[in-house]
């Protein structure tokens, strides 16, 4: 213990361990810098003939099917679409998670509370027009446009109902300065268009 002691106080042996660390910072900070600087270049030499293969499948309205399980929205307090583009009230979804199309206030594909430009007050009334077949060309005119700059938010997406969930949610196309919805009354958009602007 004392010849530790004795040899931490010479100045050489400081010196060693200041030199050692000093170059374990500089070559894993250059590292560091070559890990992103590769990175970047990766994302910049993409092919811009290159399409991202999207993986979606569209229903194309063929609600006849049989389907075992379904999946929906989820979050809704009072009312769930799912993913055949029934709307229903919670208590009104089957232990397999399809809507109960024999329900009273179950509808499929309904736009009740929708603009014209896409834009909806309500999240499970987006979700449930954005599944209509006829909204196929817009999205798919949206997934190549998007295939530039969202590559990575929207490869994840499987299919049809999946994009509608995503698009539906609120995005930074519908508000201003961060922090207010430009139309707090239409502010789940599965259209091209962002809300119009309300004047405050």
């Amino acid at each position: 213990m004392m010849v530790l002691r004795r040899l931490l106080r010479k100045r050489w042996v400081l010196g060693v361990v200041f030199g050692l660390s000093l170059i374990y910072f500089i070559t894993s900070t250059f590292k560091q810098e070559e890990r992103t600087v590769r990175d970047r270049t990766l994302l910049e030499v993409r092919d811009s003939d290159h399409h991202i293969p999207w993986k979606v499948r569209f229903n194309l309205g063929n609600s006849s099917r049989q389907i075992n399980q379904c999946r929906n929205s989820i979050q809704g307090k009072t009312l769930l679409t799912d993913e055949l583009g029934y709307v229903c009230d919670r208590n009104d979804l089957l232990v397999n998670g399809c809507c109960n199309v024999n329900a009273l206030n179950t509808r499929q594909y309904i736009c009740k509370s929708c603009l014209t430009n896409g834009c909806c007050n309500i999240y499970e009334y987006c979700v449930s027009c954005c599944l209509q077949p006829d909204k196929q060309p817009l999205l798919e005119r949206f997934l190549n446009r998007a295939a530039e700059g969202f590559s990575n938010l929207f490869t994840a997406v499987e299919d049809h109902f999946e994009l509608c969930l995503a698009k539906c949610r609120t995005s930074s196309q519908s508000v201003q300065h961060e922090n207010t919805y430009r139309n707090p009354q239409a502010k789940y958009c599965y259209g091209e268009s962002p809300p119009e602007l309300l004047p405050i």
